[in-house]
């Protein structure tokens, strides 16, 4: 009981670190970043962090999953939503996240995947490598929906939903670059208008 106990606690103790880490990577980048701002945020001592991250690469590669895991498996489960139809999932999951930033008083958006890739991906070929399995990870949830809408006849029989998935993704990301830089829901209402001209047969 107590080996249980104990491991429960170090996990516990490294998903704080992870989630208050992750957050000031975001706002302050890779390079702005220290150990010492990532344990104070968690409030442990210093020495604690190399108890879980050899490095702070290493932390930035488990703030990925720790991070993104979660929100691929919510997208996995809004596109497999067996009371909408498929092209209704991919819709209504696109305007769910419209009305949240219209919901804030000002649009914005802070990235933590935008913020390592554009920042660290070519020097840290780790991170890039685990930045491109996430994105692709989207990619391939949005694809299996669509090839569903393909066969429910919501696309046209012969639509690529490779490419269309790819595109509709990319965009999104051009989107929220949009979002973090102009903070207007400008771009964010024109992706919505052409997602919708997209998804019909």
């Amino acid at each position: 009981m107590l080996a249980v106990m104990n491991t429960s606690i170090r996990f516990d103790k490294r998903d704080l670190i992870l989630a208050k880490g992750s957050a000031v990577m975001t706002r302050r980048g890779y390079h702005g970043t220290g150990v010492q701002e990532i344990v104070q945020a968690a409030g442990i001592p210093k020495g604690s962090f190399y108890h879980y991250f050899a490095s702070k690469e290493d932390f930035a590669l488990q703030a990925l999953e720790f991070v993104y895991q979660p929100r691929l498996q919510r997208y996995a489960e809004a596109l497999g939503n067996p009371e909408l139809s498929p092209r209704a999932r991919i819709l209504a999951y696109y305007r769910e996240l419209q009305a949240h930033f219209l919901r804030q008083e000002k649009a914005e958006y802070h990235c933590f995947i935008g913020s390592l890739s554009f920042e660290m991906s070519e020097l840290l070929p780790a991170i890039g490598a685990q930045v491109e399995a996430i994105q692709q990870a989207s990619v391939d949830i949005l694809q299996r929906c669509l090839e569903q809408a393909r066969q429910a006849g919501e696309l046209h029989a012969e639509e690529d939903c490779a490419n269309l998935a790819s595109f509709i993704a990319n965009a999104w990301q051009g989107v929220l670059a949009r979002l973090k830089v102009g903070r207007s829901t400008q771009a964010l209402d024109a992706f919505i208008t052409r997602l919708e001209l997209l998804l019909q047969p």
